[in-house]
């Protein structure tokens, strides 16, 4: 069964729980605490991202929130209309600590409640516990929905057994280099939304021939058919990026549609290639 293609940047997705999430939002991983992430998420707003996904180990959670803060006054977008998403940091996985986690990202964020709380690495002898915790969290109203990220599908699985809630959301590195498709089939038939970060692999996949013959194919940037490939394949994407330019670019995915022959050519780059740590090997 394809994926309902979204046709709009605040187009959304209908969680496991209810819950809508827009397809499309920016990540902040790396971008600089103060005016740099102030700057970057405001850009965003204003040109019609609803999603900013940040976390406590970024380090720019503050500076989100004033983003956030001044955006709302600023281009009168209700609160309720932005999905804000952090992630619980593993030197914080237990039960009571990540609770503590929790309440301070909120704090940090100024925000009365959270969209989306992560695990952010499935930290051994950790992360059902602080699972737990989320789903605490999810049941007090102060989070609209909980998941994991950088989960395998044997993590999902231990999850599972004796989980009150299945997860909302995995959040992995995804992209042509490493397209995850028995995790995807695995989400899919539970109900778990696969959700890309990096999904342009810190532009590895930029220079890769079949990406730049199919960019001069349709006429967009690389960036433009990698992100498009991504929302046709029913993929949550988040691109980082602190330039105007670049945010209203990456945005830029609704004109065109790859046929299903290019979207093929893309999911035969796959070499399980990561620009990021494999989960199973990470140097908690």
């Amino acid at each position: 069964m394809s994926p309902t293609v979204a046709q709009h940047l605040q187009d959304s997705v209908k969680l496991n729980n209810g819950v809508q999430m827009p397809w499309f939002g920016l990540g902040v991983f790396k971008v600089q605490e103060g005016r740099e992430v102030i700057d970057s998420v405001k850009t965003a707003i204003k040109h019609g991202y609803r999603s900013i996904d940040t976390a406590a180990v970024y380090k720019n959670e503050e500076g989100v929130g004033q983003a956030l803060a001044e955006a709302i006054q600023q281009y009168s977008v209700p609160r309720e209309d932005i999905f804000v998403t952090s992630k619980v940091w593993n030197a914080d996985q237990g039960f009571q600590t990540t609770l503590d986690a929790f309440d301070l990202s909120l704090k940090k964020l100024g925000l009365d409640y959270l969209d989306l709380y992560l695990v952010h690495w499935p930290v051994k002898g950790k992360y059902k516990e602080t699972w737990k915790a989320l789903e605490q969290l999810y049941k007090s109203g102060k989070v609209r929905a909980i998941g994991v990220s950088n989960f395998h599908v044997h993590h999902l699985e231990d999850i599972l057994e004796d989980a009150e809630f299945i997860p909302a959301v995995d959040q992995v590195e995804l992209h042509p280099y490493l397209s995850q498709v028995e995790l995807r089939e695995y989400a899919q038939a539970k109900g778990i939304q696969i959700e890309a970060w990096s999904p342009l692999a810190q532009g590895r996949v930029l220079n890769d021939a079949v990406i730049q013959s199919l960019a001069a194919k349709y006429g967009r940037t690389t960036a433009q058919i990698v992100l498009r490939w991504n929302l046709q394949s029913g993929i949550v994407t988040i691109p980082k990026s602190i330039q105007e330019p670049r945010i209203i670019q990456n945005a830029d995915l609704f004109g065109f549609e790859l046929s299903a022959e290019d979207m093929s050519l893309i999911d035969n780059l796959n070499k399980n290639e990561r620009v990021g740590a494999d989960p199973d090997n990470f140097n908690f």
